[in-house]
């Protein structure tokens, strides 16, 4: 959803870039996980609607970043050429520009699966989120909330280093893109 709208608000500007771009500010304004918890509530417990809810939240970003690049790109040479030849706008924006946003896209990408485990995880640890019993790093933290108090604080610290080293690879993941992508438009 946030790649067509971005890019091409980004390419179109004018009064559709005022609109999407106040739009964008709109829903940016409302914090991800107040978002998640009411689409899950309005939609139901469960662990399909918390990540359709999770991926109806973080739209915004993905569409701000390729808005943005869409902006830089829209100006360049090769994109003239084609208005020149009079390809059509979804097919400048599809065909040309889109594919050149694919380093951005990717960062984002892993970016954003980092925010989506930690969101769901959190709401499975609220009794929100995927429900028992579909397995979730958040149900088995919760679950063994107490044993910390215990005598066996591994039962809850073990999933919670697993979330923390899954969203760590993830954070890693989109730096290495972030380097790879950077790499390659220098070159």
């Amino acid at each position: 959803m946030g790649f067509p709208l971005g890019a091409f608000a980004g390419y179109l500007g004018g009064s559709f870039d005022a609109v999407v771009s106040w739009f964008l500010q709109v829903i940016w304004s409302i914090p991800t996980l107040l978002l998640v918890l009411a689409i899950t509530l309005a939609f139901g417990k469960g662990f399909q609607q918390v990540f359709m809810a999770i991926g109806l939240s973080m739209w915004v970003e993905v569409a701000r970043v390729v808005r943005g690049q869409t902006l830089a790109l829209r100006n360049i040479e090769w994109v003239e050429a084609g208005r020149v030849l009079g390809l059509s706008t979804p097919r400048i924006v599809l065909g040309h520009i889109l594919p050149n946003l694919a380093g951005p896209i990717a960062v984002i990408a892993a970016a954003n699966f980092a925010a989506a485990i930690l969101i769901e995880a959190g709401l499975s640890f609220m009794g929100v989120g995927a429900q028992i019993p579909m397995p979730s790093w958040g149900n088995l933290i919760r679950d063994h909330y107490g044993a910390i108090l215990t005598g066996q604080p591994h039962l809850a610290l073990v999933p919670g280093a697993c979330i923390v080293s899954l969203v760590l690879a993830f954070n890693a993941l989109s730096n290495a893109l972030a380097r790879a992508s950077s790499a390659r438009d220098t070159a």
